[in-house]
């Protein structure tokens, strides 16, 4: 650190919003990388453990916008980490285990979020994921575990075989070295899957515990259902999920249609007035760059040419964007025909 700027504290100041250095890259499964990534000049990462990074890529020309999760935790701000499972298909997450190497460099916005357990602090969590959801849980319980907290832990990581089992050393290390931290790995080709009866025989109390759900959208919608089921009080579950679902479409007939074009691709499409362009794109078998679909991460955001919306974000938003006409289309209806630059 030569001509770092310091804080009145000596430390360097925050990052947020800004080139992000490929520093190291680890195989953590068959198909799961982590990317270590630094900023060019000395800041510290100062976010809650569970929030995300969004990357604003550009991919063969292509501007392209995906949401990561920060699988490292705050309690170690030099260096961030992204926990990336390649999907087949999956544009961006073949492009980063491809072509990010020690060296690249990346542009990223955040930190951004809200699942956290630094909003609803507990003296004792439930964790359940599968798959790559288990990045945010990692986040917190590395955090948990980095502050010697004592709060009690249950986490339970569903998976497809042993192989597939995200960070599993570092979790099966924690268990064995905290005294208030537990985990269960569920495994597909077992034959073992999340249900109530093997949720009471490992957490019996688990309807006294702050509950935190992160995988894919059916898996989380089983859980919303066992947990309900079971007369949990769902006011302390949170879930997080990247997986894009529209919202549903108004019926037809309910709402006079305006019309939005999209002015890159010349095509008009109709929206009611209380759907989500973005949905209504969907509806018309359009696929848009999105992720988040609840107005947070701003990958769906662009430039609203002509006519005006109602738009509810959670923050996905900066004023002076909104200032220059950027709409996300998640979460934004309009009230007259609209022009939009995608």
């Amino acid at each position: 650190m030569t001509t770092a700027t310091l804080t009145a504290a000596g430390l360097p100041p925050a990052w947020a919003d800004g080139l992000l250095v490929c520093q190291q890259v680890h195989d953590v499964t068959a198909d799961v990388k982590t990317f270590v990534l630094a900023p060019t000049e000395p800041r510290l990462f100062r976010h809650d453990p569970g929030q995300f990074l969004t990357l604003c890529l550009d991919i063969d020309g292509e501007p392209v916008e995906r949401c990561y999760t920060l699988s490292s935790a705050p309690t170690r701000p030099d260096l961030a980490t992204i926990t990336v499972k390649r999907v087949p298909g999956g544009h961006v997450s073949n492009w980063l285990h491809d072509h990010l190497t020690p060296g690249g460099t990346v542009w990223a916005r955040g930190p951004l979020g809200r699942f956290t357990i630094n909003q609803h602090p507990a003296p004792k969590y439930l964790f359940l994921s599968a798959g790559s959801g288990v990045t945010p849980l990692m986040s917190m319980t590395r955090t948990l575990y980095d502050l010697a907290h004592p709060v009690d832990v249950a986490f339970v990581h569903s998976a497809r075989t042993f192989d597939d089992i995200i960070f599993r050393r570092e979790l099966d290390f924690i268990a064995a070295a905290s005294p208030h931290f537990r985990v269960r790995h569920l495994l597909d080709d077992h034959d073992e899957q999340l249900n109530a009866h093997a949720l009471r025989a490992f957490a019996p109390d688990f309807t006294e515990r702050e509950v935190f759900t992160c995988g894919p959208a059916g898996y989380m919608e089983a859980v919303r259902g066992m947990l309900t089921s079971e007369g949990f009080d769902m006011a302390h579950h949170h879930e997080e999920s990247f997986t894009f679902e529209p919202p549903m479409p108004a019926e037809p007939g309910t709402a006079t249609g305006f019309k939005v074009q999209l002015a890159r691709t010349g095509r008009t499409i109709e929206c009611a007035p209380d759907t989500p362009v973005l949905a209504a794109a969907a509806r018309e078998g359009i696929t848009l760059p999105a992720s988040c679909a609840q107005g947070m991460c701003g990958t769906c955001k662009t430039t609203l040419l002509s006519g005006s919306v109602d738009m509810r974000h959670a923050g996905g938003i900066r004023p002076r964007e909104i200032a220059n006409n950027k709409i996300l289309l998640c979460c934004s209806t309009p009230r007259e025909d609209l022009v939009i630059d995608v």
